[in-house]
């Protein structure tokens, strides 16, 4: 019952729109960095030093960035540093959603996005921090905390929307 409380208050927290603009995930990915090593074998490539990566209105920024290959096509980007952040328009006329972690992890294909340790997403005033966030951009649905964890709580602030005066 918790958790459905949780997934609903996440709900209404993002409802003006936590869905990505829908042609994000069909943009190229790009990514700029101070450094770049590609390992065939591994089928990896490591970026560090600034990292700047951009799918459509989808920023990430963080010291270092890891993309595991799978077939040739990305199957998952782990962004880490100081504060991995990402920021996203959900749609045309709406606030950017942003995050921060020590860890991001996302998942093109899926259109996946797992922040890890000290993770905080914020949309127009609304705030929520956990050690675990998940946000699914596709189906507009942010999921944060750990049903394991009893002492890893979520917390979350909604501001009052102003009321208009007549």
């Amino acid at each position: 019952m918790k958790s459905i409380n949780l997934v609903a208050c996440w709900l209404a927290l993002f409802s003006t729109g936590a869905m990505a603009l829908e042609s994000d995930s069909e943009q190229p990915i790009y990514i700029d960095s101070n450094t770049a090593t590609y390992d065939d074998k591994a089928q990896t490539s490591v970026y560090t030093g600034n990292v700047v990566t951009i799918q459509g209105s989808l920023r990430v920024d963080s010291d270092k960035l890891v993309v595991y290959l799978k077939q040739g096509e990305i199957s998952k980007m782990v962004a880490t540093g100081e504060k991995a952040k990402f920021e996203q328009l959900p749609g045309e006329g709406q606030e950017k959603i942003k995050g921060e972690a020590l860890i991001g992890e996302y998942y093109p294909n899926k259109n996946l996005l797992i922040l890890k340790k000290e993770a905080v997403v914020w949309q127009a005033g609304n705030k929520s921090a956990s050690d675990l966030i998940r946000y699914d951009s596709k189906n507009a649905l942010i999921k944060a905390g750990e049903k394991s964890s009893d002492s890893k709580r979520v917390h979350s602030v909604f501001m009052p929307k102003e009321k208009k005066t007549q």
